[in-house]
């Protein structure tokens, strides 16, 4: 993948985004390097390297000697330059991380609730983000902001304020609003498979990918949609919704008031309910506790109709790679994407090199780290748009 950057004037900020990109994927780089990799001119990449180190978003590192001349000096992110919040809130767990700029975790308070509501959920989160805030100290002021997962869908009637995979009593709830006004940085809200995605794009599997679908299986079933480097949430948050894509007509009842939706057999609510635990108090971890036996057949159960989900999503995007990831266990995810093939052709280019299928990031934080991806996504992606301005 190579993202090409622009030498008009107006298209400055598309050009250090640029610039961050190619280190973030390629990591340390020389000025000469980084103008071949984004087509800039060797006088544009200075200006902007230049910048960015006064900015302490780069930092330098030791000179490359390489024949005659003045040795070239390569240059890093600076991963204290800049932090991001991730908070994951579910029907059981709410999960709040710090991270640097490449990712790495400073803070992690993992907090047990039980149909969290609103107002106390709120003051929970206002005395972690002050022990933050006191943890940081000065350097509270390179917070880009906080980055907020909820399960979807969002504002749907019928469908968002009933179910297993929505949070009751949060349907009027400006969370956005409410934590802005909180912390004093900005917050963005998504559902769990398009931060996930987000996650995977920065720190995974798809760091080289342009166009990827991650199928995030969580308490629902849901898709993060990646498109030439760009996230695609929908008009209101709720693009990649396949768990109530039916793919058994007159099959399982769900929620929505459809029958045979695919969440009703790909999620770990589907799994609780074959394997004999209480869907309202289970974790993910418990699955291991569960007779191997038994989870081989609810994987049988979960093969075609995961295998006509890929399809379709395959078929409408033509993505790359198609990466499964999410709550479930890894190891239990292996046994799934290991008996999955053969899937069913697709228009999926067979020019595209690699895998159809990746196994992406898993476990309780994968959410809430995509969360904290969200403003280092917003404050340093390539963003095309600039150049129409």
């Amino acid at each position: 993948m190579k993202t090409s950057g622009t030498n008009l004037e107006h298209a400055r900020a598309h050009n250090r985004r640029v610039i961050i990109e190619a280190i973030r994927l390629h990591g340390e780089l020389t000025r000469a390097e980084l103008a071949r990799l984004t087509a800039l001119t060797p006088q544009t990449v200075s200006n902007i390297v230049a910048e960015l180190e006064a900015a302490e978003l780069l930092t330098s590192r030791q000179p490359r000697k390489q024949g005659r001349g003045q040795p070239a000096i390569p240059v890093i992110l600076n991963p204290a330059s800049a932090f991001s919040i991730g908070i994951h809130l579910d029907h059981q767990t709410l999960l709040i991380v710090l991270v640097d700029l490449t990712g790495e975790v400073h803070f992690r308070r993992l907090i047990l609730v039980q149909k969290p509501q609103p107002d106390a959920t709120l003051a929970r989160i206002a005395e972690v983000l002050a022990e933050i805030k006191t943890q940081l100290g000065d350097r509270w002021q390179k917070v880009l902001g906080i980055g907020v997962v909820m399960p979807g869908p969002f504002g749907v009637e019928g469908i968002s304020s009933v179910g297993p995979t929505t949070l009751h009593g949060w349907e009027s709830v400006d969370i956005e609003a409410r934590l802005a006004e909180m912390s004093g940085v900005p917050v963005t809200l998504e559902n769990d498979a398009t931060v996930a995605a987000i996650g995977e794009r920065f720190h995974g599997v798809a760091r080289h990918l342009n166009s990827f679908i991650y199928l995030y299986i969580g308490t629902g079933l849901g898709a993060g949609i990646i498109m030439d480097g760009h996230v695609y949430s929908g008009h209101a948050h709720n693009a990649g919704e396949i768990g109530h894509v039916v793919v058994e007509p007159g099959g399982r009842e769900c929620y929505c008031g459809n029958h045979g939706c695919l969440e009703r057999y790909v999620s770990l609510q589907a799994a609780y309910e074959f394997c004999g635990l209480d869907p309202m108090t289970a974790l993910p971890d418990d699955l291991l506790e569960v007779d191997p036996a038994v989870f081989d057949r609810w994987i049988d159960t979960v093969l075609t109709p995961l295998r006509q989900g890929i399809n379709m999503l395959e078929c409408i995007f033509d993505a790359e790679s198609v990466i499964i990831g999410g709550m479930m266990p890894a190891a239990l995810l292996d046994k799934i994407i290991q008996r999955l093939p053969p899937l069913y052709q697709s228009v999926r280019g067979r020019y595209l090199t690699g895998s159809r299928l990746k196994t992406g990031l898993t476990g309780s934080d994968t959410a809430a780290l995509g969360a904290a991806a969200l403003p280092i996504f917003d404050e340093f992606n390539p963003q095309f748009q600039v150049l129409m301005k």
